[in-house]
């Protein structure tokens, strides 16, 4: 096992988990990934989650997964906000996400939901639309006034969708979504996502249609009752086209994680700080990460772990960056 002071902290990145999705397609492709064959709606990027592991390719740690990475260095490399209180595992999860068809309409608990599967948390999260085709959309939140006994009755009589907000999209917008915002993506859409380590959803709605068994997908109904937040959860959208070369934009921010997008079209020095890992997500383009005296090429599709104890980079090229740390709460 290694020790945190046998390896000097670097830029980590992982191995993709790719998962098969009814709704999904071959749009990851476009970033250079590799996913097997199917219909691949989500790559999981960086993950603590034991629904997905990831391993690092690159460095002196290629191979180890980012539990026993979070197991060896801990709070030393992740930072002093860098582990969740309830699960003790690395706190956020990673994906990118191609919409080929519509998600379920779904709904995701707090952590203190009552019936949280053990070990679990709940799951809030954020969108950042990578690409979206003419015509895409989303659905984000109910419509106002819509009460728990009015949506248990449409659900009933199968007229739901009447009772739900869509949301045109279109490239660089950005969708915070907080545990009890009933939501689902649309046909058309790639995203990255950044959201609570958690693999609870709650499905209010899937259109009546089969699974990749060919057999209706479960539903959650009461689940999804219970935990909706009918007066709102804070969902908030940020519309980031007006962004100019050199700025950076807070474009979520929640107890869980901080989300800054940044547009670098020259050197860019930046730091990690002993408060929080930092996590970039490279949106678009391609450049270069240098730290101490070395240096890696990125690119489009790329995500990056920053172990706290980094300190000094910088970011080179012309490049869209999604960077996120865990704020003190």
């Amino acid at each position: 096992m290694f020790e945190p002071g046998e390896i000097v902290p670097y830029p980590l990145q992982f191995e993709p988990q790719f998962k098969e999705r009814i709704w999904g397609g071959r749009a990851l492709e476009g970033f250079g990934l590799t996913p097997p064959e199917g219909a691949i709606g989500e790559g999981w990027m960086i993950s603590d989650h034991p629904n997905g592991i990831t391993k690092v390719i690159n460095g002196p740690l290629a191979g180890t997964g980012l539990d026993v990475i979070r197991e060896q260095f801990g709070q030393q490399w992740f930072g002093k906000n860098g582990l969740s209180g309830k699960s003790q595992r690395f706190p956020l999860l990673i994906k990118l996400l191609d919409c080929n068809d519509d998600l379920s309409v779904q709904v995701h608990p707090t952590d203190d939901y009552d019936r949280l599967p053990a070990g679990e948390l709940g799951k809030t999260e954020m969108w950042y639309i990578l690409s979206a085709k003419p015509g895409a959309k989303i659905i984000y939140g109910l419509k106002d006034q819509v009460t728990k006994q009015q949506l248990a009755a449409a659900l009933e009589g199968d007229h739901v969708m009447e009772l739900l907000q869509e949301v045109p999209v279109k490239a660089g917008d950005a969708f915070y979504i907080p545990a009890g915002t009933v939501h689902a993506l649309c046909s058309g859409v790639v995203v990255a996502e950044i959201q609570q380590n958690s693999d609870t959803t709650y499905r209010l709605y899937d259109y009546n249609r089969p699974g990749l068994d060919g057999k209706l997908r479960e539903l959650h109904i009461e689940d999804s009752l219970a935990v909706i937040a009918y007066e709102g959860a804070g969902a908030t959208y940020c519309d980031t086209s007006v962004m100019q070369a050199g700025e950076w934009l807070t474009i979520a921010t929640s107890p869980y994680f901080k989300v800054d997008k940044g547009i670098i079209t020259n050197t860019t020095e930046l730091a990690t700080s002993s408060d929080s890992f930092e996590i970039l997500v490279i949106a678009e383009g391609e450049g270069s990460i240098a730290w101490g005296n070395q240096q890696q090429v990125i690119k489009a599709g790329e995500c990056f772990l920053l172990p706290a104890t980094l300190g000094a980079y910088t970011l080179d090229g012309k490049l869209t960056v999604l960077r996120s740390v865990v704020p003190s709460v």
